[in-house]
């Protein structure tokens, strides 16, 4: 039960932020009352929902759904769930990348690139700590750009005349450490999403390795799946 009511936070189901109350939930789940006050309890020791007296039980913050099964930047991602502005903490050429930074993009360290940090805000609350590096010749068109209002990839897109092709994601939960709960306005090692991704241009050339941390009490990771055909098997 606490499961489906997280889903269905996530998508949006209680655009006032107010759950049924207790009776109406059982009736809707064919559960007990003590069944129902325990998956409430759950979802409020995550930090989910709150639950007051005369109040009943809201949603602490909305969550929502960020999609991995195309290639966009957050602010395309969250159009339509609120404005994304961007703190730019770092935009500065560096002459040498480190080491597995430069493995991951396919060039020499000592051929430098740029390097970006931007504190991600979603109506006035922080949601993503983003650090990226960019190969140089795509990294220093964008120095001049509005980093603070626009997202890396459309920006890539337009400077270098060349579109996006693929991204290879990989996401993992971490604890995070103080300096990044600060920024993100949790606890210090609260759990976070991290997403790392190495994106390429359509003629499969790395240019942009990510590492992102998300707030996990605010964002859903979501995809769609499609069952391929099964593997043939060899005969004897």
């Amino acid at each position: 039960m606490a499961d489906v009511l997280r889903y269905q936070i996530t998508a949006g189901r209680f655009a006032d932020g107010v759950l049924p109350d207790e009776r109406r939930l059982g009736e809707q789940f064919g559960a007990s009352r003590n069944a129902v006050r325990e998956a409430l309890a759950l979802l409020r020791r995550e930090g989910v929902v709150t639950r007051k007296p005369g109040v009943g039980t809201r949603v602490v913050l909305p969550k929502y759904g960020h999609g991995l099964d195309r290639l966009a930047g957050l602010a395309e991602v969250m159009t339509g769930y609120g404005t994304i502005t961007n703190e730019v903490r770092t935009a500065r050429p560096v002459a040498e990348l480190p080491v597995p930074i430069a493995e991951r993009l396919g060039v020499d360290p000592a051929a430098g690139g740029v390097h970006l940090e931007r504190l991600r805000w979603l109506d006035g609350l922080p949601l993503s700590l983003d650090t990226t590096y960019l190969t140089a010749d795509v990294g220093l068109r964008l120095l001049d750009c509005d980093l603070a209002g626009r997202d890396v990839f459309s920006l890539i897109e337009e400077t270098t005349g060349q579109r996006l092709g693929t991204a290879e994601v990989a996401v993992h939960a971490v604890n995070a450490d103080p300096d990044t709960a600060a920024l993100l306005g949790i606890p210090d090692h609260a759990a976070v999403f991290a997403l790392e991704r190495l994106t390429r241009t359509a003629d499969g050339r790395p240019v942009d390795v990510e590492s992102i941390r998300i707030r996990a009490d605010r964002m859903a990771l979501t995809a769609t799946l499609h069952r391929g055909l099964p593997p043939v098997e060899n005969p004897l």
